[in-house]
């Protein structure tokens, strides 16, 4: 197992440990509605306490991977494993999974208090114990002040934790949360991300989230699988993910990042040497590739450096060019520069002080740069 590229979450990596054994398991799941191949020959482990994400576009196939795993999709081969037992066939309402949607589904015409216990109630289980659980989930969503209220009596992101709520009280093994955060506001989304992180941690309890929010997946996840068109890409920490993505599909879906093509000149003494166009790049990686190969030099904009001035290094891991755009972001801003071949690049400054006169503008005639231990090289 390579070693991190970055900080984890927390200190809980069970998929280093060759003698842990996956909470949930996929083998060999194919799933097709009639001529159209949903998931295709997917295999995927996820750990007991596991935050995990299936990230990716419209259409890829997360939401169908989920819908397997709650019961409500069956495979068209293949096996869903839970603590080792095949779950196959059994329904829904037997498998030890909950599942929150993303329009919270919540029953109009009752309260905050009797929405959480319809599922108890519906159990069987005695009046002061559903009482008592209930309590304990509305503490835990901070919502005890909200239990006599109706859901239009409540905000969006309170709305969201009277379902979330719901779906924790009858105590799942495994919550399923399919784009949970997706009619919530930036903001609030943001500060809802964080209060899932610590419900999670608290209880102890497996999460699997499906979004196509790649900031959300990055804050929220243990680890990430990215998907498309029905097979995983990649499965990896964020950190990994974002710093060493294994092809270019995943490079580009995942934030910003600068891609160009070039071809590998010498791999040796821990570098790959490329010449991109005329322009001469190293990185320090000893890439799979040999000297001829066609490959992509990827680096993310916040690794560019921008100034007036040429580099006092000489021109390897320099890009000159005009500045055609510029986008002001608050906390950062992005410049994006041509050069004279056509090609493309973008950095990205964090303005670290509050400027009244840009020193670097629309037209002028700038010099990108790079550490050589900052970019990578694709091969696929």
């Amino acid at each position: 197992m390579a070693k991190s590229l970055g900080p984890v979450k927390r200190k809980f990596t069970p998929w280093t440990d060759p003698n842990e054994k996956p909470f949930i398991r996929f083998e060999n799941i194919t799933k097709k509605f009639g001529d159209y191949t949903a998931i295709d020959d997917l295999t995927l482990d996820i750990y007991e306490r596991e935050f995990f994400s299936l990230l990716g576009p419209s259409g890829c196939g997360k939401t169908t991977l989920m819908r397997m795993l709650a019961g409500f999709e069956d495979p068209t081969s293949g096996r869903i494993l839970l603590q080792g037992k095949d779950i196959s066939g059994v329904p829904p309402y037997r498998r030890p999974t909950n599942m929150m949607f993303q329009s919270y589904a919540l029953f109009p015409h009752m309260t905050v208090e009797k929405n959480i216990a319809f599922g108890l109630k519906q159990d069987g289980l005695p009046k002061d114990e559903i009482t008592a659980r209930v309590a304990e989930m509305l503490k835990l969503v901070q919502l005890s002040q909200f239990a006599g209220r109706k859901p239009s009596q409540l905000s969006g992101g309170q709305r969201q934790r009277v379902a979330l709520a719901r779906s924790l009280a009858k105590k799942p093994k495994v919550l399923l949360l399919d784009e949970p955060l997706g009619a919530l506001d930036k903001k609030l989304r943001e500060e809802t991300q964080f209060e899932l992180m610590d419900i999670q941690t608290k209880l102890g309890l497996t999460f699997l989230i499906v979004t196509h929010d790649q900031e959300e997946a990055m804050t929220v996840s243990d680890r990430i699988a990215v998907m498309d068109k029905g097979i995983i890409k990649q499965v990896a920490t964020p950190a990994e993910i974002y710093e060493a993505p294994n092809s270019r599909y995943v490079a580009d879906f995942i934030g910003d990042i600068n891609i160009v093509e070039g071809k590998v000149t010498a791999v040796a003494d821990g570098k790959t040497q490329l010449d991109c166009g005329g322009m001469k790049v190293a990185v320090v990686e000893e890439a799979h590739c040999a000297a001829g190969d066609e490959v992509a030099f990827a680096i993310r904009p916040e690794k560019v450096s921008i100034s007036l001035d040429p580099p006092a290094d000489g021109t390897v891991n320099a890009f000159h060019g005009e500045v055609w755009d510029i986008g002001y972001l608050g906390d950062f801003s992005v410049f994006i520069v041509h050069d004279e071949n056509g090609r493309v690049m973008r950095a990205a400054q964090a303005n670290i002080a509050r400027l009244v006169d840009r020193p670097i503008t629309f037209g002028d005639m700038v010099w990108l740069t790079w550490k050589a231990e900052s970019g990578l090289v694709l091969t696929n």
